[in-house]
């Protein structure tokens, strides 16, 4: 069957009309539950999270380097072979422990030379002392000369000097003997070592190694002159507490405490130098890392708070998606300040008790129809 130009015309204006008269029929409102359902369909499900209020710490945040409180190079007060290495390279030593054994036998020979002559002495002085009380009670009866008695007298007196000259020798052959010991005095980690076991140890001062005390150490940082007001009336008030987290580890905390504030500004930075002694017991922080300080400068109450993930930024600056009235999508400018966590504080834009939508964030067009749930952990 063959079809003519007006055949073609006529049944192109049946569709028309018939296209025609439903768009009027769904006008007419009888079509208008079929587009409820689909009104609702169009709701997107998305995860919320309220607007909390809560008192949050002020922090002022830098960028320190640790420091150790001690650093002392081991020296030699004692000429000798070397005998021992009683501790490896980089051990960590408690205070008094055995580090390096100079030879002693030298020095425990002359002690021992010292002591010799002491017990001579104190023997000497056994005698005097009995002569001169048995002359003194000769001399009072006449049965002994004066000068005899002056005598006995001055050699119990000379005696005694001995007896004094000879402690002090054994002191001073003991000390020379104790410098044979090199010993840690205090706890902390040893370098590398500078000298080995059989070389010849001068007493001139020998470099033996580096001990360095690494619990606790400092951290050292330079707040601005702008925010020296702010720090000393904090310490006013009482010790002022600092967290410290190595540059490389997000997760990894440190306490302690602010304990030196120096006493003026340098003009060509503007900034004042700080330092917190911070409690390192595992010895993980070591001297000359770079680290983030965090001070503890006050407490902010009433700050609202939101889950980071919410935030989002455009041209007209920091927003965040809300189910606003009719379970709509809402826009808020806002502005942040410091983060806690995955939270983080608005400054204005936003009241306690806001929903923010805290997911499918890419999808949300702002007055399309949201259907809220609680969020969950996890949810982006």
């Amino acid at each position: 069957m063959r079809f003519s130009a007006t055949t073609a015309g006529f049944a192109a204006s049946a569709i028309a009309a018939t296209a025609i008269g439903i768009f009027l029929l769904d006008a007419s409102g009888h079509g208008a539950p079929n587009a409820g359902v689909a009104a609702q369909a169009a709701a997107m499900t998305v995860p919320v999270a309220s607007v909390i209020k809560r008192t949050v710490p002020v922090y002022f945040d830098y960028v320190a380097t640790t420091q150790a409180i001690r650093s002392v190079t081991l020296q030699a007060q004692a000429t000798g072979y070397l005998a021992q290495q009683a501790a490896p390279d980089g051990a960590d030593v408690k205070q008094g422990e055995l580090l390096y054994q100079i030879d002693p036998r030298d020095y425990q020979a002359a002690l021992n030379q010292v002591k010799a002559q002491a017990q001579h002495d104190s023997a000497a002085y056994d005698y005097s002392h009995v002569s001169e009380r048995r002359n003194s009670a000769l001399s009072k009866d006449g049965w002994v000369a004066k000068d005899t008695f002056d005598q006995a007298t001055s050699n119990l007196r000379q005696s005694v000097a001995t007896l004094a000259v000879d402690a002090a020798a054994v002191q001073t052959a003991e000390l020379r003997l104790g410098y044979t010991e090199i010993r840690a005095p205090f706890a902390g980690r040893l370098s590398k070592s500078l000298v080995h076991e059989g070389a010849l140890i001068n007493a001139t001062g020998t470099q033996f190694n580096t001990l360095v005390q690494l619990d606790p150490i400092y951290a050292t940082f330079n707040p601005s002159e702008t925010e020296l007001a702010a720090i000393t009336k904090s310490r006013s008030k009482g010790p002022i507490s600092v967290d410290v987290q190595p540059a490389d580890d997000a997760q990894q905390r440190f306490s302690g405490t602010l304990t030196f504030l120096d006493n003026v500004v340098d003009r060509s930075t503007g900034t004042i130098t700080a330092r917190a002694t911070i409690s390192n017991p595992d010895h993980t922080l070591l001297p000359g890392e770079f680290v983030h300080v965090h001070v503890h400068i006050a407490d902010r109450p009433d700050a609202l708070l939101v889950p980071q993930v919410a935030l989002g930024s455009s041209q007209l600056g920091r927003f965040v998606y809300v189910v606003g009235k009719d379970s709509k999508a809402e826009q808020r400018i806002v502005s942040s300040g410091a983060s806690y966590g995955s939270l983080i504080v608005i400054e204005k834009g936003v009241e306690e008790g806001d929903r923010i939508i805290v997911g499918n964030l890419q999808k949300i067009v702002v007055g399309v129809p949201v259907e809220p749930k609680p969020a969950t952990v996890g949810s982006t």
